[in-house]
């Protein structure tokens, strides 16, 4: 049983080895592996100290177990595993690896051959070997599906990282045209529309650069685009933005609502010149977000697409970013279109 909890000790340090792959953390991980089976083995056989005839033979019985046990598990976890088991070669495999065993018997009972040494020394050694082999698979299996579940975490963290960078782009687009309206009419409030516009790329910039933002700022920034739409469309759309509930308390991801508040603009009020109307309402309760967008449609705006680059991006990161933790409801009727999101954020 010592020998078992060694073993499984030793496997341990191997998979340090198998992760480092230096020849120094090599040497030095299967040297303390080695010296770790020998004391207990020592500590293991210390009540019959007293029949080796002196301290010496008692310490050459341990090293004589240790070299036998240790040969085994070195050929079998750093030869026939990679090289053998890994390539399938199983009935290869078997045959060495029992090749392996009575050479670590052969180790440990010369020159004093029988067979009940032999015989003894093969079960124990068998035991062992399976028992380290059993502790390898383990934690092997446990390391690949931390590498696994870490490259899963980096391929979706860059393309996170790239749907935000979309995002940017996408939302400076839509500002750029509204000013650019504004100034073919010669409004007096380009200045200042300009000015509007400077302040939201800033925040927008400075939230690119995290993962979460305060979701107060982030209301903040949508108020603040909406009544520079409000501007530029003058009085043919009517624009309303509630919130309900306390949002100073919580974080969102950056970005994340305004592509439907936009979507609402572009595809409402923006592609008709008939009174519209565009209703925002964000309500907080409990950790749980809930907002609905509803924009009218006339018979122009009906025919355009509505998924664009905005939307589909919006989307992913939602499945990316809350994969159980949100529910997003789209509802295109003839005279008007509905978003209803609800998410449930952290404080």
């Amino acid at each position: 049983m010592r020998v078992c909890i060694a073993t499984q000790y030793f496997c341990s340090l191997l998979m340090g080895f198998m992760i480092k792959k230096s020849l120094k953390n090599t040497i030095l991980i299967n040297l303390g592996a080695f010296l770790l089976v020998l004391i207990l083995e020592l500590l293991g056989g210390w009540m019959l100290v007293d029949k080796y005839d002196t301290l010496y033979s008692f310490y050459l019985w341990g090293l004589g177990y240790t070299i036998s046990i240790m040969t085994v598990i070195w050929i079998n976890h750093f030869v026939l595993i990679p090289y053998l088991f890994d390539r399938k070669k199983y009935v290869l495999y078997g045959f060495l690896l029992i090749g392996a065993i009575f050479l670590g018997v052969s180790i440990k009972i010369y020159p004093k051959f029988s067979w009940i040494g032999i015989t003894k020394m093969s079960s124990f050694l068998i035991y062992t070997t399976g028992t380290g082999m059993a502790a390898f698979f383990l934690r092997r299996s446990a390391l690949m599906q931390r590498q696994k579940e870490e490259k899963e975490k980096l391929q979706q963290e860059l393309e996170l990282n790239y749907l935000k960078e979309q995002v940017n782009p996408h939302f400076l687009f839509n500002s750029l045209n509204s000013i650019y309206a504004l100034s073919r009419q010669q409004s007096k409030e380009t200045p200042e529309v300009v000015m509007q516009l400077s302040e939201l790329m800033r925040y927008q910039l400075e939230s690119a650069k995290k993962d979460f933002v305060s979701l107060k700022e982030e209301l903040e920034f949508i108020e603040n685009y909406l009544l520079l739409e409000e501007k530029r469309l003058s009085k043919r759309c009517a624009i309303e933005f509630l919130i309900e509930g306390e949002s100073s308390n919580y974080k969102i991801a950056p970005m994340l609502l305004i592509p439907f508040v936009e979507n609402a603009v572009k595809h409402g009020a923006q592609a008709t010149n008939a009174q519209s109307t565009i209703d925002v309402n964000v309500s907080i309760k409990n950790s749980t977000l809930h907002v609905h967008v509803v924009n009218s449609k006339h018979n122009v705006a009906s025919q355009s697409t509505r998924m664009g680059t905005g939307l589909e991006n919006v989307q992913r990161r939602l499945n990316l970013l809350y994969p159980n933790a949100h529910v997003l409801k789209i509802n295109d009727t003839e005279t008007a279109y509905h978003v209803n999101l609800t998410i449930n954020i952290t404080d």
